[in-house]
C-alpha cells in the first residue's frame, strides 16, 4: 500500500496575519478615548484616554446527590431497600465578572521613543529582560502587566498612574 503525503504549506502572509491577530487587543480591551466610547466611565474627561480590562466570570458546575428516600433497614440490620438519590446539577459563580477602567496614555503618545523609555524603566526595576526596541511586543506587555499587578491593575495596558510612578509622565501639581 502506497501512502502519498501532501505537505501543507501556508503562505507567509496568512501565517503573519495569524501571528498578528494573537497580539491584537480585543474590542473589549484596549485604549479608548472617552469622547468616542459609549459607556465610558462616569465623569470621564472626554479628551482623556482610558484602558478597559474585563476579567470574565468563572462559573463552576456543581453536582449534588440529594436523598429522596432513606434506606429501609430490617431489625436484624439487613437492608431490604437501598436509599434512593436524585442527582441535581447547578451552575455556581465562583468569581464575578470584573470590568476595570483606568486612565491611560492615548495611542498617539505611545511613540517608539516613549516605548523604549518604558522598556528601560521596566528593565531597571527587573520586569523587562528584552532589548529596548521601541516596540510594544509581548515581552513589554508582560512586563507592564507584572509591574501594574502590584498596584492592583490587572492589565497589560499601561495606566497613567504607572507611567507617572515610572517617571515617564509628568505628575500634576496640587493646588
Amino acid at each position: 500500500m502506497t501512502q502519498v503525503l501532501f505537505p501543507v504549506r501556508f503562505p507567509l502572509f496568512i501565517l503573519a496575519g495569524l501571528l498578528a491577530a494573537c497580539q491584537m487587543s480585543t474590542p473589549e480591551e484596549g485604549i479608548l478615548r472617552a469622547s468616542d466610547t459609549p459607556g465610558a466611565p462616569p465623569g470621564a474627561d472626554p479628551n482623556a484616554c482610558y484602558g478597559r480590562h474585563v476579567t470574565p466570570a468563572i462559573i463552576e458546575t456543581v453536582t449534588d446527590q440529594v436523598l429522596v428516600q432513606p434506606p429501609q433497614i430490617e431489625a436484624n440490620g439487613t437492608v431490604s431497600y437501598p436509599a434512593v438519590y436524585r442527582t441535581e446539577t447547578r451552575q455556581e459563580i465562583v468569581r464575578e465578572r470584573k470590568e476595570l477602567w483606568f486612565e491611560t496614555l492615548c495611542q498617539e503618545e505611545l511613540t517608539p521613543e516613549f516605548i523604549a523609555s518604558l522598556q528601560r524603566a521596566l528593565s531597571v526595576r527587573g520586569y523587562h529582560a528584552g532589548a529596548a526596541n521601541g516596540r510594544m511586543d509581548f515581552a513589554t506587555k508582560r512586563a507592564i502587566h507584572a509591574y501594574q499587578l502590584e498596584q492592583g491593575v490587572d492589565s497589560d495596558i499601561l495606566s497613567l498612574a504607572a507611567a507617572r510612578q515610572l517617571g515617564l509622565k509628568e505628575v500634576p501639581r496640587e493646588g
